[in-house]
């Protein structure tokens, strides 16, 4: 039995917590689906021998999955911020969760079809709106501010104005 980490992100499911683990592992690099655990009796969302929990990993970040039924819903209260390098990998990530029956959102905000939100976010645009000089700084926040996924050479653009 492999010793549990010692904090694990724990994210509430209606039923298809193993389904939503293996397409992040299929998604995200450095990410994988562990032990998926059925219920050892009836539950009040569930039937002895549904999937209860599955642990996997996104990012390199220990997830639980709870099936723990209808009635808790995700907010952007809690979101993965993913740092991409380029425009083919905020693409990619961006694309993948929209066109799994996710939603686009704002300022490179995005939610999957399971609720989670998710800020894929090119590291020139983080290293733009944290530059020293308060120009650049406001340039590029503006910028960003008008986007929904994030357009880099737009924000490159706004780096060398």
């Amino acid at each position: 039995m492999t010793k549990p980490a010692k904090n694990t992100i724990c994210l509430w499911y209606d039923g298809d917590a193993e389904v939503a683990a293996r397409f992040y592992a299929e998604t995200f690099p450095d990410s994988s689906v562990g032990a998926v655990h059925r219920a050892p009796s009836d539950f009040p969302s569930g039937k002895k021998g549904d999937v209860l929990t599955v642990e996997f990993t996104v990012l390199g970040i220990p997830c639980i999955g709870l099936n723990g039924g209808p009635g808790i819903e995700h907010n952007m209260a809690f979101s993965f911020q993913v740092a991409t390098a380029d425009q083919a990998e905020t693409d990619r990530y961006w694309n993948a969760i929209v066109s799994n029956g996710g939603e686009e959102s704002q300022c490179g905000w995005c939610k999957d079809k399971w609720g989670l939100h998710w800020q894929i976010t090119p590291t020139v645009l983080t290293q733009g709106y944290t530059n020293p000089d308060p120009a650049v700084a406001e340039r590029v926040f503006d910028a960003m501010m008008t986007m929904q996924k994030i357009d880099v050479s737009a924000i490159e653009a706004a780096v060398r104005s």
